[in-house]
């Protein structure tokens, strides 16, 4: 059964506010247009008060034989949000992405033994929660697209399947995506279809109880952290000088960017310096709102 979701209301100016800063549609894809402030309030609500989260990250980029710098970072960030605030977290990946995922795990100093390849299913110990960001969710045809319209099936073991066995369990879930063919983003499925026709085959149809739709996945899981962060009432996101850090071991480690796919220090096409800008603003965001 779900854990009871007794946590504070997130402020709807805190919500308005973060979607500014994460999903004003920078990088052009339209996806982010579907954030919505009562969909950051009930992933908050739901999520804050769970004693145990995973976090299912990692983007495999076929045509650089390497997985992308989107992903790993967001999913370190909240995995170690949640341990700060004294909960379990893990973090699950496939293993063509767990040497990338380790690499942005160290960089934040969060236990490598924690981040580990995905079961096939979950266990009798399953979290109170899992959160898919920046993961392939499969389409309508069962089969993974990339939105040069791909077929990335082979490099996509099907951890989405997670979703469905999570509602089944009764097993809170939120899905973070920027592209509409993550998991999770299937709950935008009908109103992507109508934004981008042209993309249609490509969106995912895995739904998750709360989603997010944001600019860049990695931002929108930083995003997640800072509206915890508000709900606990101390700041559990990231530094801006840990996102070099992170970046620099993921790339160390075989990552690239999956828009030019090229292991260089940005993510989406987004230099370091748009990062650093984006984590500043959330961490001021809630230091303007008493978080310390």
């Amino acid at each position: 059964m779900k854990e009871m979701t007794d946590a504070p209301l997130l402020p709807p100016a805190f919500a308005e506010r973060l979607i500014a800063i994460v999903a004003r549609d920078r990088g052009g894809r339209g996806v982010s247009r579907l954030s919505r402030v009562e969909s950051w309030q009930k992933a908050a609500r739901a999520f804050a008060p769970l004693r145990s989260v995973v976090i299912v990250s990692g983007f495999y980029v076929p045509d650089a034989n390497a997985p992308e710098t989107d992903g790993p970072g967001g999913a370190a960030v909240l995995a170690r949000a949640f341990c700060a605030e004294g909960r379990r977290a893990e973090i699950w990946t496939d293993s063509l992405c767990l040497g990338v995922m380790k690499a942005a795990a160290r960089a934040l100093s969060f236990p490598e033994e924690f981040v580990r390849a995905a079961p096939g299913s979950l266990k009798e110990d399953a979290p109170g929660g899992i959160i898919f960001t920046e993961r392939p969710g499969r389409a309508a045809d069962g089969r993974y697209y990339n939105f040069k319209k791909k077929d990335i099936s082979e490099w996509s073991p099907p951890l989405d399947a997670l979703a469905a066995e999570a509602a089944a369990r009764g097993i809170a879930t939120l899905g973070i995506g920027d592209g509409g063919n993550e998991a999770g983003m299937g709950c935008f499925y009908e109103e992507l279809k109508k934004l981008f026709p042209e993309y249609s085959e490509c969106f995912s149809v895995v739904k998750t109880d709360h989603a997010l739709a944001v600019d860049v996945s990695n931002w929108g899981a930083y995003a997640f952290a800072a509206a915890l962060s508000c709900v606990w009432g101390s700041w559990r996101g990231a530094e801006k000088w840990e996102e070099l850090a992170m970046l620099e071991a993921e790339t160390a480690a075989g990552a690239v960017d999956g828009i030019s796919r090229l292991p260089r220090l940005t993510v989406d096409g987004f230099e370091i310096s748009v990062q650093n800008d984006i984590i500043s603003s959330l961490k001021g965001l809630c230091a303007s709102f008493g978080v310390k």
